[in-house]
């Protein structure tokens, strides 16, 4: 997805604020879930969240003001009680890489309890462990 960066998400050098990628993880990440056609809003009504547990990211070059970039991202790992995926942003014209980082998230239901989601939520499993496979196809 594009994405252009706002005057708020920079600070005082006009590049974006770090933590301001982790903002665009999390965009990407749920507008990815969206365009597969399963919002994540629609797995929350199935008592199914998928916390944050670690993020980290590798910082490139910078992204600045009003500079259209183009972040990404792709699930690299599954398993019954966890996910991972991995993520880009590049200068959506020139195809520059600003920032490269990884999360890893957690399956639980509302109340924030470990839950093994291919037993209490084998539809959402399979919608995950579908779009897995596929990009795991892509790559080969």
């Amino acid at each position: 997805m594009n994405l252009r960066v706002q005057y708020y998400d920079t600070d005082k050098m006009m590049v974006v604020y770090h933590v301001n990628y982790i903002r665009y993880f999390h965009t990407v990440r749920t507008e990815y879930f969206r365009a597969a056609g399963y919002p994540y809003s629609d797995m929350e009504k199935e008592d199914f969240q998928m916390p944050v547990l670690s993020v980290a990211a590798d910082f490139k070059t910078p992204a600045v003001y009003d500079e259209l970039v183009t972040v990404s991202c792709k699930i690299t790992k599954l398993a019954p009680a966890s996910m991972e995926f991995d993520y880009e942003i590049r200068n959506a014209e020139t195809g520059e890489l600003h920032v490269t980082g990884h999360s890893r998230h957690g399956f639980t239901s509302r109340n924030l309890r470990p839950i093994p989601l291919k037993k209490k939520c084998p539809e959402i499993y399979a919608f995950i462990e579908e779009l897995y496979r596929s990009e795991s196809k892509e790559q080969e």
